[in-house]
């Protein structure tokens, strides 16, 4: 198991200029770095995945920033550019080193409303057949996508591990895995332990977030039990501290950051890391 710090903790957007933070991430003791790449034109890839090597340092995820406009369920416009933004992620992770593009790419982050059993049938088609054409895209660069259940508040469509796998189910696609996160499941499942159980070999990444956003093991979250979970289905793949504080302005507005739940940043990525490490002995 490989423990990685995502990018939003220090910085939005990820840009050429970002890669000054990976002496530090080297430094507190990561083995990689997701890099959430918001903007693809933002980055050079070969720049970034060198900058990589030079610090001894793996990207083993790019994760998706699916914001307003980026919505496989939305308007014709809005599906075209999210299979687009998408498919260009599918391109970069491998220029990365990574092959897992994770997040709630099927639909805009903050997008929650009720709506009937018939539209949600043909939004769910709608996703389905989307997902389908990016999978086999994926397929062609050897990358897998792993879609993330979010909170309530976030989205209406996916919020639970069940829904994630039977939106996978209907996908019919080996390139297609789940991406669990343990501040969403704290809100959303009955038994964050027991989702891992269902999601088994089909679980190809965990973002590790304490369940006010801050520190992992500094809250409430049943982190042991995660973590015999974890041990029960063999998991091989990721961790990933992300957390988020009021100093990255733009990623704080999106996950409703108003106030300073931990000391910094730094501290965050130190002692969390440093809590998960202590848990997988």
């Amino acid at each position: 198991m490989k423990f990685g710090i995502n990018t939003y903790l220090f910085s939005s957007p990820f840009t050429n200029e970002s890669v000054k933070f990976f002496p530090k991430f080297k430094e507190w003791g990561f083995d990689f770095v997701e890099i959430a790449v918001e903007e693809p034109a933002d980055i050079n890839p070969a720049l970034v995945r060198k900058a990589l090597d030079d610090n001894g340092l793996e990207c083993r995820s790019v994760c998706a920033a699916t914001g307003p406009g980026r919505d496989l369920r939305g308007n014709r416009k809005e599906q075209i550019v999210s299979m687009d933004y998408i498919k260009s992620l599918i391109d970069i992770a491998p220029v990365l080193g990574s092959s897992l593009v994770a997040g709630p790419i099927y639909s805009a982050v903050g997008r929650a409303e009720f709506v009937t059993a018939e539209e949600h049938h043909k939004q769910w088609l709608t996703v389905v057949k989307h997902l389908k054409s990016l999978c086999a895209d994926a397929e062609k660069q050897n990358v897998k996508l792993a879609i993330e259940p979010l909170n309530r508040y976030e989205t209406d469509f996916i919020n639970t591990c069940d829904q994630a796998l039977s939106l996978i189910k209907d996908v019919d696609s080996d390139a297609l895995y789940v991406h669990l996160d343990s501040f969403h499941m704290n809100l959303e499942e009955k038994d964050p332990a027991l989702a891992i159980l269902k999601a088994g070999k089909k679980l190809a990444l965990l973002h590790a977030s304490g369940s006010d956003r801050g520190t992992p093991g500094g809250d409430q979250i049943n982190w042991e039990r995660i973590f015999v979970a974890l041990d029960k289905i063999d998991y091989q793949g990721d961790i990933v501290i992300e957390s988020f504080t009021p100093d990255v302005k733009v990623i704080a507005k999106a996950a409703s950051i108003w106030r300073k739940v931990e000391s910094s940043s730094e501290s965050i990525a130190i002692d969390g890391l440093k809590f998960l490490r202590s848990l997988n002995l």
